[in-house]
């Protein structure tokens, strides 16, 4: 079953490309025809990528790895704030922090700073602070969240990214590129597909089309996170009856071992042995 239909991503507008001037010859092969000097993506194909990309999201977020989602262009901010936590994971919509991935050991360094700003606030320790020292740290603090605060849960690299704009993030890009982490992106007919794994033709400037295209990536996501959790559920009730049944087992094994050492049925030998030395007596 698809995940999207042809009407639903019409009605979001996701088939509204660039202007033929601004296109890029490698998205030929998703675009549909040209129309007023603008171009038209072929939904068709755009629905089979959805499905495509829904499908392996879904299998990383079963395995229980992170997924860290990236949009800082305006319109697309909030939708991917509101998905990416509605299924708990990471995102990065204020600027993206250069050598987030290739220097990964830094970012972390940041945000335990953040952590520990927090530790010493809640201890006391600032409470003898100036009044100007604590506003400078306070500073510190708001600025550290607004870059950091949606990724302060990411304590290893992600599995994968989820790019909104490929000529906005085509930082990030490269260095999800360089460390071999699959990219997924909403391509735009100005941009170039060749360094995305996971192609989703489609407009990446439309409020609608990103919605429509985040909400089938996230439910499939979800998917994988519940079957992750009763796969877990299941393993957990498997493990407890195994451990039930150790003592059930342990007391039948006893209990084996005790039998012969009470019963002792020898008797059926020593009626025999009578009988072999009457027959003798009565043949004379």
């Amino acid at each position: 079953m698809s995940r999207t239909n042809f009407d639903q991503l019409l009605q979001a507008g996701c088939h509204f490309g660039h202007l033929r001037r601004k296109w890029n010859p490698a998205m030929a092969p998703y675009i549909f025809m040209e129309r007023n000097g603008i171009h038209i993506i072929d939904l068709h194909k755009t629905v089979a990528k959805i499905d495509e990309a829904a499908e392996a999201l879904k299998q990383i977020a079963k395995s229980g790895k992170k997924i860290l989602f990236v949009a800082t262009k305006k319109q697309a901010k909030e939708i991917v704030a509101e998905k990416a936590a509605s299924v708990n994971m990471p995102y990065v919509i204020e600027r993206w922090p250069g050598g987030m991935l290739t220097n990964f050991p830094t970012i972390r360094k940041a945000v335990k700073k953040m952590a520990n700003i927090d530790r010493l606030m809640e201890d006391g320790t600032y409470s003898n602070l100036s009044k100007r020292e604590l506003l400078q740290v306070t500073r510190q603090r708001a600025k550290l969240e607004k870059n950091l605060g949606s990724i302060s849960d990411l304590t290893r690299l992600p599995s994968a990214l989820f790019v909104v704009d490929v000529m906005k993030e085509h930082i990030a890009i490269k260095e999800a590129n360089r460390l071999g982490i699959p990219v997924f992106a909403i391509v735009d007919t100005n941009s170039d597909p060749k360094p995305i794994d996971f192609v989703i033709p489609a407009n990446d400037d439309a409020k609608d089309s990103v919605e429509t295209i985040l909400s089938a990536c996230c439910t499939a996501i979800a998917e994988g996170l519940e079957e992750r959790k009763a796969e877990k559920a299941d393993e957990k009730a498997a493990a407890e009856q195994s451990e039930e049944a150790k003592p059930r087992r342990a007391r039948k094994a006893a209990r084996k071992d005790a039998e012969p050492a009470t019963e002792e049925p020898v008797a059926p030998a020593a009626e025999e042995a009578p009988a072999a030395e009457e027959a003798p007596a009565t043949e004379e």
